[in-house]
């Protein structure tokens, strides 16, 4: 599914007025990754929180598809998919619960034959975690958290994902694990993706790279190829 963003824009007004995001414009085509960077503090996470339509920009407009008059609730339930570097999995529920919990919020069907339950279980395959679906997520590792937020993401078969910092909190090498496997998750569920990262290599690996500075977002030029 083809998203556009058009003229984003976004001001803080206190303690005095700053433009945090101006006139931020990007598409994104099916099955297309792209990563936004941007030093800390800059605005990187309200842009993409903006994007997945968690909060609301002062001006300018959100298209997914080719519909514009859509209800952006609707569609965050349905086509929209979050990870986030703090995980937000809930202690006392079980790795399954966690996965099914946007279907659960989308008030689908969570019976043993259900569709959102025999995906869950697919996706739990896929990230390493089957084996552990019915432990509380409070005993699982950094890696597996996040292994299990990637899951969670892809559990209503959203057509767009966007992870904000996914691998932030966690050691080298399980972040170069995470990467791999959510860019593999990625590209087999054809799936788009819009990532905030510090990670020069992560973004590398996406379609697209673009900076955001001073409230302005670019595209990263070095990351044109030619065969």
């Amino acid at each position: 599914m083809k998203f556009k963003a058009t003229n984003l824009c976004k001001a803080f007004l206190k303690p005095i007025k700053v433009d945090i995001l101006k006139n931020i414009n990007l598409e994104v085509g099916a099955e297309e990754s792209v990563a936004i960077m941007g030093t800390s503090g800059v605005g990187k996470s309200t842009l993409l929180h903006i994007l997945g339509t968690l909060e609301k920009p002062d001006s300018g407009t959100l298209v997914f598809g080719e519909d514009p008059h859509q209800n952006l609730t609707q569609i965050r339930n349905q086509e929209v998919g979050f990870i986030f570097q703090s995980f937000f999995l809930i202690d006392h529920l079980t790795v399954l619960q966690n996965v099914l919990m946007p279907a659960k919020i989308a008030r689908k069907p969570l019976n043993k034959k259900s569709e959102a339950y025999l995906r869950a279980l697919e996706l739990l395959k896929r990230v390493g975690l089957y084996d552990r679906r019915n432990q509380l997520t409070k005993t699982l590792s950094g890696g597996e958290k996040q292994r299990a937020c990637i899951a969670r993401a892809l559990c209503n078969n959203p057509s767009i994902i966007f992870a904000d910092e996914p691998t932030g909190n966690l050691d080298q090498e399980t972040s170069k694990i995470v990467q791999d496997l959510l860019l593999e998750t990625i590209r087999i569920e054809k799936k788009s993706l819009i990532v905030v990262t510090h990670d020069e290599k992560f973004a590398a690996s996406c379609d697209r790279v673009y900076h955001l500075k001073e409230g302005v977002l670019t595209q990263d030029q070095a990351c044109f190829f030619f065969d």
